[in-house]
């Protein structure tokens, strides 16, 4: 089975959600991003986001922990079906990344990925590439994380 019988162009799959909770926040920019308005909630206030706010970073990770989470139970699904799920890996990259609002404490953020286009790679016979668009979105339904990926297969 290719991805692309799977998931056709334009059909956006929900991966999964994200409770930003302050100490996660701290621990992963204290580690990753170590700016005062995402590892100082009191720091923080006095910052242009007025208030304790996720890395952008941080919110890429979720959709990387939310994609690999849900592609796992879906490769389950589909052998249990008796189905060949596809043989997805390894990303070549990512372009046209935007965090457009901050993820505060407490926000959740619902995941999602949407099969743009998929095509042979001519370099490498049977393998294709995908290209998706990805997002995360808050529990007030604004969009925090917008990017736009691509994903090898192999036949």
């Amino acid at each position: 089975m290719k991805l692309i019988d799977l998931s056709p162009p334009g059909h956006t799959v929900v991966t999964g959600s994200l409770l930003f909770a302050a100490e996660d926040i701290i621990t992963f920019a204290k580690k990753f991003d170590p700016q005062p308005f995402h590892t100082d909630p009191e720091a923080a206030r006095n910052y242009v986001f007025g208030g304790l706010c996720a890395s952008g970073w941080h919110t890429c990770a979720g959709w990387m922990k939310t994609f690999i989470a849900y592609w796992a139970k879906e490769q389950d699904r589909l052998i249990a079906e008796g189905i060949v799920p596809p043989k997805l890996g390894p990303s070549p990259g990512f372009k046209k990344l935007q965090w457009l609002k901050p993820v505060y404490a407490g926000d959740t953020v619902t995941y999602s990925v949407t099969l743009i286009e998929s095509r042979p790679l001519m370099s490498r016979p049977g393998t294709s590439i995908n290209l998706t668009a990805n997002q995360g979105v808050n529990q007030k339904g604004e969009t925090v994380l917008r990017f736009e990926s691509t994903v090898l297969e192999f036949d």
